[in-house]
């Protein structure tokens, strides 16, 4: 009698998990990471569906590209999250993982602005599962530049906010060997700076921002905010096969200028489509109102 009551109350408090979390409710996640990601990461997850977080040990993500360009990335930024997300199942025999891959690029609204584009990729192997989340933003300390002197290293160092933020010397742009990464004070910054200036017969230096995430907290917010996204975008379950990630895939543009009435850019409708089944739906896009402002038409404001 026991027995058959505990089984009742199991089988009860996995059922309120499961609707309170979802279908990944309970299961372990590898977080393919070597650089903490798993702070940004992980407690998302364990907050918003239940999750078992696992890192893995020595694992290496830099054979898949460095920011440092000692190795360049291969694939593309989707690519390179998938092998980092197959390998670090293969490491750990899990069939649930998780990768993030950034990049730096010109903002595709304001040309002149660097900006960070963050993937988070979880791949669900046990349930032929692939759903992204994504973040774009303008709030990244991206910078380098040559300098001739220990003092220009220091001052540099203090204007990108080291030690907070991290900085990386190296003799020139593209030198693959000699190169500081993980410098933790002023004292060992001007070391390193004298070094490479002694041995250096340009008598220049190059410093630059560490981009790695666990030395670059404005990465670790945009990769906090991808992750959000991922969440949204497993939350959003498709009306056929209740499988997650039923996103934005497309747009049907043609919203009609208030003014002149012809079609604009503007979307009309947003199209979603299941990652599972490929079932697809066209929902109204409610941003822009029902006719579009005239700025935004190539005829009323060329």
């Amino acid at each position: 009698m026991g027995k058959s009551i505990t089984h009742k109350v199991s089988k009860t408090m996995k059922k309120i998990q499961i609707e309170k979390y979802g279908m990944f409710s309970g299961r372990k996640i590898v977080i393919a990471t070597m650089h903490k990601k798993e702070m940004a990461i992980g407690p998302i997850l364990k907050k918003q569906l239940g999750l078992d977080i696992v890192v893995p040990h020595h694992f290496n993500t830099d054979c898949f590209g460095t920011f440092t360009r000692e190795i360049e990335r291969k694939g593309s930024q989707l690519e390179t999250a998938k092998a980092k997300a197959y390998a670090a199942m293969q490491a750990t025999g899990l069939d649930l993982a998780i990768a993030s891959e950034g990049s730096f690029d010109a903002h595709p609204s304001m040309p002149f602005i660097q900006s960070n584009l963050e993937l988070v990729l979880l791949i669900d192997s046990k349930n032929n599962l692939e759903i992204r989340g994504h973040y774009r933003t303008s709030k990244t300390n991206i910078n380098s530049a040559y300098v001739e002197s220990v003092e220009e290293v220091i001052a540099l160092a203090r204007e990108w906010k080291f030690p907070y933020y991290g900085v990386i010397l190296r003799k020139s742009e593209y030198e693959k060997e000699g190169i500081y990464k993980n410098l933790q004070t002023e004292k060992d910054l001007k070391i390193a700076a004298a070094k490479l200036l002694a041995s250096n017969s340009q008598k220049k230096i190059f410093i630059e921002t560490d981009m790695r995430a666990h030395k670059n907290p404005a990465r670790m917010q945009a990769i906090k905010h991808a992750t959000m996204n991922l969440i949204k975008n497993i939350k959003s379950t498709c009306k056929e096969c209740k499988m997650p990630g039923f996103v934005v895939t497309d747009l049907q543009k043609g919203l009609k200028c208030s003014w002149c009435l012809m079609p604009t850019d503007l979307p009309i409708y947003e199209i979603y489509t299941c990652a599972k089944c490929g079932f697809s739906l066209k929902k109204p896009t409610a941003k822009y109102g029902d006719l579009a402002d005239p700025k935004y038409c190539n005829l009323c404001n060329p």
